[in-house]
């Protein structure tokens, strides 16, 4: 696949570790924009969008939460535009083209309380496709004790679970789908990837990985990770019957349209 000078080019063992297991290590690919990413977080955090969801239950520390902040944060637009991380989504997923679908910021502090229960991201987004990718960057140092866990394989499972608000109620109406699994009552089932990460390295994962993370009870280390999802070529919008995550309220897509338009720029276009 040919990229431009500037781009960063993966080796072949990351590109087959995420075409296998649907989850990679990508190290150092993004260490120098971590400084302007941290500079968006922060605008982000002063002034948060509509979407913002924080959480902070009684004596805990806060959970910060928000969504499609691109647009209107320039060190996000310049990052998503000019950084390497377009080429390296398409190298990932082995796609000829690379489409931006949304980025997420969370920044769990010092001492929160909350676990981000497992799940998949499919589910709660409304796009279909085969060639899906989150770049989970932190923007701090994360320990493996801290980090993000990802169930390896699973998104091959062809299962889609139950996608469930955060709080354990209904997404959807339709309540059909199987629960996920109880992974942490044995978790010796599972090959279970996670590591001791830099500012700068991500955790390249397909949208259909079963994947959690742990609280922050046990560090001193708060953990700001700036999260860009990506599609490839063939995504299509899909109504999934109610209030996914992000929302999108104001698309006029169709189920099944072709994912276009401004909300989701073509960054990458194969030209050989």
């Amino acid at each position: 696949m040919a990229l431009p000078a500037h781009q960063i080019m993966l080796d072949d063992a990351t590109i087959s570790a995420f075409q296998t297991e649907g989850v990679a290590v990508v190290r150092g690919a993004f260490s120098d924009w971590t400084e302007l990413l941290r500079d968006g977080m922060a605008a982000t955090m002063a002034a948060p969008s509509p979407l913002e969801r924080s959480y902070q239950p009684e004596g805990s520390a806060p959970f910060f939460q928000d969504l499609c902040n691109w647009q209107r944060i320039p060190q996000f637009r310049k990052f998503i535009e000019n950084s390497p991380v377009a080429g390296i989504a398409a190298q990932l997923m082995q796609a000829r083209e690379v489409r931006f679908f949304h980025d997420h910021e969370l920044v769990k502090e010092p001492g929160t309380t909350l676990v981000t229960p497992w799940h998949q991201d499919s589910p709660y987004y409304c796009v279909t496709g085969e060639k899906t990718l989150s770049l989970w960057i932190p923007l701090d140092p994360v320990s493996k004790d801290q980090c993000l866990e990802c169930v390896a394989g699973s998104h091959k499972e062809g299962i889609i679970h139950r996608p469930r608000r955060f709080d354990g109620s209904k997404l959807y109406k339709d309540d059909s789908l199987p629960e996920m699994p109880d992974i942490n009552a044995n978790r010796d089932a599972y090959t279970i990837r996670s590591w001791d990460l830099a500012p700068g390295d991500a955790i390249a994962f397909d949208f259909r990985i079963i994947h959690g993370a742990p609280a922050t009870t046990g560090t001193t280390q708060r953990r700001r990770v700036f999260s860009a999802r990506w599609v490839g070529e063939n995504a299509r919008f899909a109504d999934r019957g109610g209030k996914g995550s992000p929302p999108f309220p104001h698309l006029t897509l169709k189920d099944g349209d072709p994912l276009e338009g401004p909300d989701f720029p073509l960054l990458y276009k194969a030209t050989a």
